[in-house]
């Protein structure tokens, strides 16, 4: 990757990772408050049960005259009974605090709970229950939402990475096709442009100007205006068609016209079949769109073949006996910056352009090609 890539990628990955470390530290934050609020609850509700039930023993006790029987309970629980003059009468108390009044209290590790239910009977003042049950409680949800952000966040950071690497993928290749464009456009304006000064340099010094070096001229000019026209529909947005009715034979043969000397330097004869056909379309657009197949006849044609062109009832088809394509690649022919083949040079946007003005007036495109036998393409009008 290059140094815009890898700054994106980066980018794309702190972002999704801080994002991402945000939310999850937030849920298990309100996960954990949520489970706090409900095991305290719970925890307050048994302490509550456990000190009504020492309490209805004590008054049982006093009422009928019997030996005081705590009864036994399945928690883990320190029970201390406090009389009337705040002595320890029976139990212990875990903490170091003198209970006096009925409340509900956090000290250290235990739960305390208070009761008054006694009512004094048997001397007893207060009921005290005391638990470290929540304390273990909130120990093991701390450890177990440890565990799962750890869990979490690892899978987030191994989920952003491969998520990265498919954000970055789309940008690679469109990195590689500009890379691989600006290369093809240095390549392309190298060939016309040497070949212009060539010519202009030999006229130079024969101080004349012989017809080859003209036609040198003419091509290396064509070719260039080709690609600016290219590249210009391509880049910028086009203003609004003024539609006018026109003869799409005439545009035709002027195309064939124009490509004529490219095709005679690889020895190719073009052949043209057409008949008057009037259409809505612009001009200048229907021009490129002829050229771009033409040329890409020329250009992907053996030398000294035949390349024919005809235009009957508002269908165009040209045919060449060039290097074809093979059918499981026809599908891809029409994207941007493809290119099947470096049999001959380009950018790959040729069949591009002819797509999308075909589209802008709903021509309908047809491909048939096979390989070292040559490609057809036809155009509905």
């Amino acid at each position: 990757m290059n140094k815009l890539e890898i700054k994106s990628f980066y980018s794309f990955l702190s972002l999704y990772i801080i994002s991402s470390f945000m939310f999850i530290c937030l849920s298990a934050y309100w996960y954990y408050a949520a489970q706090k609020n409900s095991f305290e609850s719970n925890q307050y509700y048994k302490l509550q049960h456990i000190a009504d039930k020492i309490s209805q023993s004590i008054v049982n006790a006093h009422m009928k005259n019997l030996q005081l029987h705590m009864p036994a309970f399945d928690e883990k629980l320190s029970i201390a009974l406090i009389g009337v003059n705040n002595e320890l009468i029976q139990g212990e108390l875990t903490e170091e605090f003198s209970p006096t009044q009925a409340e509900y209290i956090n000290l250290g590790t235990h739960n305390i709970l208070i009761s008054e239910s006694a009512q004094e009977h048997l001397g007893v003042k207060l009921v005290v229950v005391q638990s470290d049950i929540l304390f273990t409680q909130l120990k093991g949800l701390k450890e177990k939402i440890l565990i799962g952000l750890f869990i979490s966040i690892s899978v987030m950071i191994v989920l952003a990475f491969i998520l990265s690497r498919f954000f970055m993928r789309p940008l690679h290749q469109k990195i590689k096709q500009i890379e691989a464009f600006v290369h093809d456009t240095a390549h392309e304006l190298n060939t016309p442009i040497t070949a212009l000064s060539m010519s202009v340099s030999r006229a130079l010094k024969k101080e004349s100007y012989d017809p080859k070096i003209l036609k040198n001229i003419s091509i290396s000019t064509k070719q260039l205006f080709d690609i600016y026209n290219a590249l210009s529909y391509l880049s910028f947005e086009s203003t609004p068609d003024t539609l006018t009715r026109i003869d799409v034979r005439d545009v035709l043969v002027k195309s064939v016209a124009y490509y004529y000397e490219l095709a005679q330097c690889k020895k190719i004869e073009l052949q043209i079949e057409s008949e008057s056909f009037l259409f809505n379309i612009d001009e200048a657009k229907l021009t490129m769109l002829f050229g771009n197949l033409i040329n890409n006849a020329i250009k992907y044609s053996h030398p000294n073949s035949i390349i024919k062109l005809k235009l009957k009832d508002g269908i165009f088809t040209i045919q060449d006996k060039g290097i074809g394509i093979e059918v499981k690649n026809l599908s891809n022919i029409f994207e941007r910056f493809n290119r099947e083949t470096e049999y001959a040079g380009g950018f790959g946007i040729g069949l591009s352009i002819v797509q999308k003005i075909s589209k802008e007036y709903g021509l309908k495109i047809k491909v048939e090609s096979e390989i070292d036998k040559g490609s057809c393409f036809s155009i509905i009008f």
